[in-house]
This record gives C-alpha cells, sequence and structure tokens, in this order.
C-alpha cells in the first residue's frame, strides 16, 4: 500500500505543545471520550493547507488522481455538496441553462438557485418503481438545439444503483462543445471495477466521489476530480469558495487511505462482491432490485405485500439499520468493509420479519410519478412573491419551491411546474419534503 502523506505529517507533530486550534488541545476531557483528537490539527508548517497546498496534500491528491485515471483530484471535507458547487461555479459562464435530471441531489438544486443557472429537467422512465437515468437521445436532442445549454450533470449511480448510459451523455455534450459533469457520490468503488466500468470519470470532464459513501473513509470525505484542465480553474476558485476554511485533517487523511488502500486490497471488493452473491443464492425467496451496482441491494417488498417502512423499523429494533425505505423498497448499502456475517444475519432476520404477522398487507402501490408541466422557468418561480397554502389548494397553481418524497428527495413538481391532483396524491402517500408545515409554496397569482 502506498503510503499516506497526510496521516504521516499530522502524525510527525504528535505531541507538541498547542496554542493555536482547535480548542481540545489534543488531549483533555474530549481525547478521553475520541481517540481522534491527537490527528485533529490545523494549518501549521508541517501538516500543508488544503486550500494552497503545496506538500503532503498535494501530493496526495495527486495519488488520487493517478488512482482514479483523472488529471486532477481535490479533496473535499464538506462531502459531495461543495463538489457539486464547485463544478457549477466552474461553467456558469458557459451559459445559462444545465441539463437536469429529477432525480438530482439538492445540492444541484441549490447551485442552480445560487449561480443563476435554469435546470432544464429531464426525467426518465420508471422500471419497477424507480426513476431511470434519461434517455440519451432526448439528451442529445436537447443539447444539440440549445446554444444556451453549457452541458449535463449525471446523477450515477444513483440511490438504487441504477448506472446513467455515461458514454452516450458524453458524445451528445461534446458533439456541440458542451460539459459533461456528474454526481458520482455513490460510485466513488467503480474506480476500482475491472476497467473501471461505470465509473463516472471515464467519460466525465469533471465529477465528484463520495469517498466516504462507499469507501474506507469518514463521514464527509469526498473528492472532485477533473479530466478536463479547462475546468480547472474555475473549480479551484469555486472550491475556495464553497469548501469551508477549516478542513478536518481526519476527513482528509481517510480519504487518502480509502482511495491507497482499495487501491493496494482489490480482493476485499472481490470478497464483499462474492459474498453479496453468495446471500443473494442462500436467500432465493429475497426479491431485489434489478440494480447496476453490487453495492446497493434494493429489497423489493411489493413482493410480500409489505410496506418497506415497516421492515425497515422492525429491522432497527434487532439492531439493524438500511440506509433508508421508500414504501416499496428497503435500501442496504454495503461496501468492501461489509462482513460476510453481517449479510447472513440480514437474510436470516429478513426471512422471518417477511413471514410474521403485521407485515404482510401493509403495502400500498405508489402510482408513477407524474411528469410536471413546467409553465415558467426555476428561475423565475424562485424570484416571485409566494405564499404556503394547503395542498389542495395548490393544485393548478405553480410551485414556487421543490416539493417531493423523502427518500431519495426527488421532485415531484420543482419551482415553475403545475402543482396537479397527482402531485398532491404523491406527496400524501410518502414522507414528503419541502413543504412548511404541511403547506405548499406557490407563486401569487395575478400579481400587480
Amino acid at each position: 500500500m502506498k503510503e499516506c502523506r497526510i496521516l504521516k505529517s499530522i502524525r510527525s507533530g504528535r505531541g507538541h505543545v498547542s496554542f493555536h486550534t482547535p480548542g481540545h488541545k489534543g488531549g483533555g476531557a474530549l481525547a478521553g471520550v475520541l481517540g481522534v483528537c491527537a490527528e485533529d490539527v490545523t494549518e501549521l508548517s508541517y501538516t500543508d493547507d488544503l486550500a494552497s497546498p503545496e506538500g503532503p496534500i498535494a501530493e496526495a491528491q495527486a495519488d488520487i488522481a493517478m488512482i482514479c485515471g483523472a488529471k486532477r483530484a481535490f479533496i473535499t471535507t464538506d462531502g459531495s455538496t461543495s463538489g457539486i458547487l464547485a463544478m457549477l461555479y466552474a461553467v456558469k459562464d458557459r451559459g445559462g441553462k444545465l441539463i437536469v435530471p429529477r432525480n438530482s441531489h439538492v445540492s444541484v438544486w441549490n447551485a442552480c438557485r445560487l449561480l443563476g443557472i435554469e435546470p432544464v429537467i429531464v426525467q426518465g422512465e420508471e422500471r419497477d418503481g424507480v426513476l431511470l437515468p434519461p434517455d440519451g437521445d432526448e439528451v442529445a436532442e436537447l443539447a444539440a438545439n440549445d446554444d444556451d445549454i453549457i452541458g449535463m450533470i449525471a446523477v450515477s449511480p444513483d440511490y438504487y444503483g441504477n448506472i446513467a448510459p455515461l458514454e452516450k451523455y458524453a458524445e451528445a455534450m461534446h458533439a456541440c462543445g458542451k460539459v459533461l459533469l456528474a454526481d458520482g457520490a455513490h460510485g466513488a468503488h467503480l474506480a476500482f471495477e475491472s476497467q473501471r466500468a461505470g465509473y463516472a470519470g471515464v467519460y466525465a470532464d469533471a465529477w465528484v466521489d463520495g469517498a466516504h459513501k462507499t469507501l474506507p473513509a469518514l463521514t464527509q470525505g469526498a473528492a472532485v476530480l477533473v479530466n478536463d484542465l479547462s475546468l480547472e480553474e474555475g473549480l479551484r476558485q469555486g472550491l475556495g469558495i464553497f469548501r469551508t476554511t477549516s478542513p478536518s485533517y481526519p476527513v482528509m487523511a481517510s480519504v487518502e487511505f480509502a482511495y491507497k488502500y482499495l487501491d493496494a486490497h482489490p480482493e476485499d471488493i472481490s470478497r464483499a462482491k462474492l459474498a453479496a452473491e453468495r446471500f443473494k443464492e442462500k436467500f432465493p425467496d429475497l426479491r431485489f432490485y434489478r440494480s447496476a451496482d453490487w453495492t446497493k441491494l434494493c429489497l423489493d417488498c411489493a413482493a410480500f405485500t409489505a410496506d418497506a417502512r415497516v421492515v425497515a423499523q422492525k429491522l432497527e429494533k434487532s439492531g439493524i439499520y438500511a440506509e433508508f425505505a421508500d414504501g416499496r423498497y428497503v435500501v442496504f448499502y454495503i461496501s468492501a468493509c461489509t462482513a460476510t456475517g453481517a449479510l447472513n444475519a440480514l437474510g436470516r432476520r429478513l426471512t422471518k420479519i417477511l413471514q410474521s404477522r403485521g407485515v404482510r398487507g401493509t403495502f400500498v402501490p405508489a402510482g408513477k410519478l407524474p411528469v410536471p408541466v413546467r409553465t415558467y422557468s426555476y428561475l423565475y418561480a424562485l424570484s416571485r412573491p409566494s405564499e404556503a397554502v394547503a395542498p389542495e389548494e395548490a393544485v393548478g397553481r405553480m410551485a414556487a419551491r421543490n416539493v417531493g418524497l423523502t427518500p431519495p428527495c426527488i421532485p415531484l413538481a420543482a419551482a415553475g411546474e403545475i402543482v396537479t391532483a397527482e402531485t398532491v396524491r404523491a406527496l400524501k402517500a410518502g414522507r414528503a419534503f419541502g413543504l412548511e408545515e404541511g403547506k405548499i409554496r406557490v407563486v401569487i397569482k395575478n400579481e400587480g
């Protein structure tokens, strides 16, 4: 395994007398509960500076870029969110619009709002109750027919393990001089697949890896990577704006460790993938969504007429916690660190739960996601005077904020789209986001 340069640097000064931040001073009461205190330092002469790295951080980022097949890599301790904000900042002057899949992360919508970029929303078909990535031909047509479109930000893989047709997206964008960005927050592990199959970095001009989601890294550890060096300067500026000025050195060190560890130990991934396959063979009655990503096990509870949220609650009583449950699916995220014994325990417990009284018959099928009608732009709707009204009163009116279901936070109506009766029914069928005390914020009618 390659040397972890950041960890080595922060340990080289271990035990020094601290008259600098953080306030725990590397010891004291907190150190008795959190052993990481000794590594939790700040920008010192021997630790380097994430904002302007010249030593171990710069070397670590160069190593990560090489491992991932990128030209540049930048560590972030703010999760993928700051990376997405920085990517959109880097392209904001190339046009006024960006192709945005409906199931994009909230950070994409926020970045569009902050930077004045109009999202051109594309929505894929549904398969087994899950929204698929947008069609490559539709994306190509949009890009070719609007000179104001900067490019596209793809989501791949998504929460359910669908991998987008990145090659088609890249061909479409590059054919008309546009950029392909990618939110690969859930796909950092794909950098270690044979030929990096499915990895966003194979086709994207810039992308984010949420290292903490699928690699052995601490929460909030992520990386932004670049292939198109024309984006580098803008990306650096964006990171300077959106990344914290007090980055966590343990998180930074864990990101470097995660990439280097799996690069040196591919057998860990092989073992975990084999364990996942054997898990499905050992429990053949359990049915799973056809995910293209081995780290996402999406149990289809509809096959048992069970509400996935009920199943997840019962699992938690046994000390087993899933990533999320959406009504039909309980979604389990596994990684190279998942133990075979943990999978077997999950299978045994699920088998019992799905056979128990009070679970079967609880499932209520949800209708297909509506395809909203857009009357005005996203940015226009956000800028107009608005009011919060009861859901039934919002029908036929323009949404002033995104509203939808969580997880995984897909807008049923984005700002600028018309709220329909189908939208309201869907919101009431699950756990909603974007509501204000149960009300939907809409643009005020007949203003002026």
